[in-house]
Formats: C-alpha cells, structure tokens, sequence
C-alpha cells in the first residue's frame, strides 16, 4: 500500500469525506453545533444521521490509537507511528477499509434501541456478514470481513441501551480489509471484485475525470478550484427518496438540502463542462412546482417543503445558464422551461400582488432567500426591490423564450409587462440614493443598510445611468478587505455572525457582480471578484464569511460557495485571456 495517493488535502473537520452519488459521507460533525473526536458514518437518508463510529485502535492492546487523520478526493487515512488505516468509496453505497497495524472498532452511534429510534445489531446467518440496521435512516449498514478477523462483538441482537459493534484486526501481523454498504432491505452477500489499490484508484480517477471537465482551466492562478470542484462532486447524490435527479446537495453537513435558488449557482458552475448535470440542477426544484406554480422551499430525501418560497431568479439564472453550454437547449428542454418559468412567474403575479398593487411582495425574510436581513425589520410582509428586479429579468427570459419557441404575442406581453414593473419600481421605491422597501399591507417606504436594498443592479443596462451609478457607488461602501458584506458594516444592526446581518455570501456576490458588468462598471465588479476569489482561497467554501476577519461561519462545506468561486474564477482567467489575445493582435 502507497503512503499517499495525490489529490489536494482537505481538512475532515471542515469538509466531509464522502463521492458523487452517495447519500453519506464520513465526517467527525454530526449535525449543526455537533462535533465528534471520532469519525464517523454519516447517512443523508431520512435526514442527517451518524449512524456508525470508527476508532482506530492498537492491534496490541485494544487501546485507542493516536492518530492523525488525512483526507484526499480519492483516499481517507488514519495514521500512526506502526500503522494506518485507509477507507476508499468503491461505490456510491460501498466503502472499503483497509488496516495495517491498527485495529478498528466500528460501533453504533446510538447508545440505545428503543422500538422506534436507535440501531439494532446481529450477524447475518446468511454469509457471516455483521450488519446494522438503522431506525432514523431506514437503512441497513453491512459489514463483510475480507481478510483478517472480528476480534471482538459487543451487543448482538441486544435490545435497549448498549454498546454495539466489532472490533477487526490482522492475523499474524498482516492487515485486514473489510466492505461497509449501505443497502435497503437485502442484498447478495458482497464479494469483491477488485482489490484495494485498484478502488483508490478507480475512486482518484473518478474525480480527477469530473474536475477536468469543470475546471479544466484550474492552475496556480485559481488555486483553490480543485477542492472547490470536490465539494460539489462529494455532495452530489443519486436519485433516492423525492430526489428526482441527481442532485447536488447544499452540503453533506447539515444543510443537506436542495432550497430553491442556491440550485441555480451550481447549474452556473456546473454548465460548461457537466452541461447534463447543470441541467439536472437547475430543472430539480421545478419537479416538484405545485399547481399555483409555487416552487418549493426546498427538496431533500424525504421532505419536500413549501411553507416559503425562494425568490425568482430563475429568469437570470436560465439566461447565464444558456450563454455557458458549448451546445444549445433543444427544443424540447426550452419548451419545459418555458412551461415551467411561466408558471413560476405568474405564481408572483397573482398568489404575490396585492389588489391594486403593481409590485409583488414577499410574505417573510425567507422568501427573499436572506431571511433575517435588516430590510424586514420594518415588515416581514414587505414589498422590496430586489424582489421586482429579478422578477423583471424572469420576465425578459420568458419573452426571448416566446420568441424563440413561436409566440410573438406572448413575447411581447412580457415585455410590457416587465416594463411596467421596471416603471412601478423607479416610481414607488427609488428616492433618488437608493431603492426603499415597505409594508405589503400599506405604509411609507423606508430604508435600510441592507445591500438587499441595492440589488436591483442586477439589472445592469436597464436600468437608467444615473440609478446604476448611484447603485454602484452605494454597493461599494459595502465592500470590505474580504468582500461584499450584506449589511454596512457602519449599520449599528451590523452583526459579525449575523447571517444576513452582515457577513459575505456568495450568491449574493455573484448576482451583483454580474449586475455591475452589465451595468457598466467594469472595476468595482473586477474588485469584488478577486476579494471573494481570495476569500475563498484562504477561508474554504464556508456558508458564509465574517466580513471584516475573512473567517468562514457555520456550515463549512457548502456548495453554491465553491460553485460562485468556480463561476468567479472562470470568468476572470477568460476575460485575462481575451485581453491578452486582444493584445497581441492588436
């Protein structure tokens, strides 16, 4: 067995070790605030649930072993100064583990079986196997010695509390390997088919594969694209449960979800190089849109839920989405999403739109997707900017969509119609410095030190010069060493781990930095680039990021991060290269 295989390390702690396709990953985090010094089986299944324990231990012994962990895309190790162990996916449901001079001890998380939680345990009389079955995930964890032995099993078939679990070892001083599945409610008794060295490898090349056809412009110049990368191949699953596609998760932490807009970012990373799975992305929350033409708040394994929405930057999201595929849609995908877009649209038209109001409205902070930021702290029920100024490019989209498809009527329809909201928006919220947001129910519009405020830049050159201007010069105060913090930091609602109350989020740096390219101001969307690029680089693909330290809050993993640093970074080395060519030529 090789010491270490290449790949770029990552930190367990920050960033679960886990493939594409799976539903669990090992991690040392257990849910949100939850932390283990132990390893674990973490299953998505049902929701986010440790389901098994792995402690290396001394073969000599038994003890605990001190050893320190190191992850690659391909290779998982715990090493210590007479052994190691290494655990390497050979398929989306089957790991291997592999020992040299440590033992382990694998065990069930849950203390306790009761009739409707914990975990039961016993030896299959079938093939010998030793298998867990799981009551929060649903699921049966198998457990197949290929070489070595059980050294120890603890709480067989035992009912209520108990330690669970086997310890597996060498034999005469060789080393040991077993399969861990993770499998419904049988399956055949497992038998390799290929021996250890052979699934790291299959396991390096499978991501090394799916990183070239991403990021196939990664250097030292975007040094943080190939973690970035693995992020999203390691929180993609199969389809499973109400999962329709295949889906790349916020994260394999506990924001194990897919909310209906963060979706978008990944399909804009995704596009030029998985244009299949991009469209898989962005075309999943649109599976389950109920018949008001709602889409859901978010999707998971077996939740789907609609209590909110998210807002409808679907429209800006299709349009960025088609300039990045090397081919078209077809005809065919164009029609659904023209199908599917203008339900969605009209959902805010009428279910959102007031008698008499010309302006939709959000029903809570939620909706917007910045769910506690200061714009609501007047009202909840609000009528806010941002919401008509992504509505307006949904509305654009779906016209160049009637135009394209045959529907000239329609085609002009939505335009007037967007128009007419860009009209309603100038005339009732913009104060001349910036846009205003107000009760839903009636009453006089006020400001905030939000950049939501500031968002309709997303409409870049439809917006009148003097509003984009003044938008770009007010966006720029919010700009920190780091990057674009989401209330002023002079705000005296500022809060450093606030969620929306302060700290730099991706999408919200990728829809306004696009929205300043449109807009005409080139510089501050280059700056505000190379900040959250630099972030990145130095912080990881946190769910966001204090933005006057840099430091990266909450959820450590997250997706539509290291897909707004792929996009950023994409982006800026090809406009470098065309301002190179532009060079030579001229």
């Amino acid at each position: 067995m090789s010491a270490d295989p290449p790949g770029t390390p990552f930190n367990i702690h920050d960033i679960p070790f886990s493939t594409y396709g799976s539903w669990f990953g090992i991690s040392p985090v257990l849910a949100e605030k939850t932390r283990s010094e132990d390893l674990h089986l973490v299953s998505h299944q049902n929701g986010m649930h440790p389901v098994l324990r792995m402690v290396p231990l001394d073969a000599a012994t038994g003890e605990r072993a001190e050893t320190r962990v190191r992850a690659t895309p391909a290779l998982l190790s715990w090493t210590a100064a007479d052994g190691r162990v290494d655990l390497a996916y050979e398929s989306p449901d089957t790991v291997r583990v592999h020992g040299t001079g440590l033992a382990l001890r694998v065990t069930a998380a849950a203390k306790a079986l009761t009739p409707f939680s914990g975990t039961y345990f016993y030896r299959d009389p079938v093939d010998g196997s030793h298998t867990f079955s799981s009551y929060e995930t649903g699921r049966r964890y198998r457990i197949t010695v290929l070489s070595g032995a059980v050294a120890e099993t603890s709480g067989s078939q035992t009912l209520g509390a108990g330690d669970r679990g086997l310890t597996v070892t060498a034999e005469a001083g060789g080393s040991w390997e077993v399969a861990v599945e993770e499998l419904d409610s049988a399956r055949r008794p497992y038998r390799p088919s290929a021996d250890f060295g052979e699934v790291r490898e299959a396991a390096r090349r499978s991501f090394a594969g799916f990183a070239a056809a991403v990021a196939p412009w990664r250097s030292a110049d975007a040094p943080a694209a190939e973690l970035a990368a693995y992020v999203i191949w390691s929180a993609t699953v199969r389809p499973a449960g109400l999962v329709t596609r295949p889906a790349v998760l916020m994260s394999k932490h506990w924001m194990d979800k897919v909310w209906s807009w963060d979706h978008c970012f990944n399909a804009l990373a995704l596009a030029p190089g998985s244009p299949a799975l991009a469209w898989d992305q962005f075309s999943l929350p649109f599976d389950h849109q109920d018949e008001t033409g709602a889409l859901p708040d978010s999707v998971t394994h077996s939740e789907v839920l609609y209590n909110f929405v998210k807002p409808p930057i679907h429209g800006w999201a299709l349009r960025r989405l088609r300039e990045r595929l090397h081919e078209p849609l077809d005809r065919t995908q164009l029609a659904h999403a023209y199908a599917r877009l203008t339900c969605w649209t009209d959902f805010w038209l009428t279910a959102r739109r007031a008698p008499g109001s010309v302006l939709p409205h959000y029903q809570h902070g939620n909706d917007s997707g910045w769910d506690n930021a200061t714009t609501f702290d007047t009202a909840r029920v609000a009528v806010t900017a941002d919401l008509t100024a992504v509505l307006i490019l949904q509305l654009d989209e779906l016209a160049r969509l009637a135009a394209e498809l045959g529907f000239p009527d329609d085609a002009r329809h939505r335009t007037r119609t967007a128009d007419a909201l860009q009209a309603a928006l100038l005339d009732g919220l913009w104060d001349g410095e910036r846009f205003l947001s107000r009760p839903a129910h009636g009453g006089a519009p006020t400001p905030s030190a939000s950049l939501l405020d500031l968002m309709p830049i997303v409409l870049g050159d439809r917006l009148p010069p003097e509003v984009r201007d003044r938008l770009a010069a007010r966006i720029e105060t919010h700009l920190t060493a780091f990057g674009l913090a989401t209330e002023h930091p002079g705000s005296p609602r500022y809060e450093a781990d606030g969620y929306w109350r302060g700290p730099i989020w991706a999408p919200a740096t990728v829809l306004v930095e696009d929205g300043l390219r449109r807009a005409g101001h080139a510089r501050l969307a280059d700056e505000i680039s190379a900040r959250f690029r630099a972030l990145c680089e130095t912080s990881g693909f946190a769910e966001n990021f204090d933005a006057l330290t840099g430091r990266g809050l909450r959820d450590r993993a997250y997706t539509w991060t290291a897909a707004g640093y792929l996009v950023l970074a994409r982006d800026h080395l090809r406009r470098r290269a065309d301002a190179a060519f532009d060079s030579a030529v001229a």
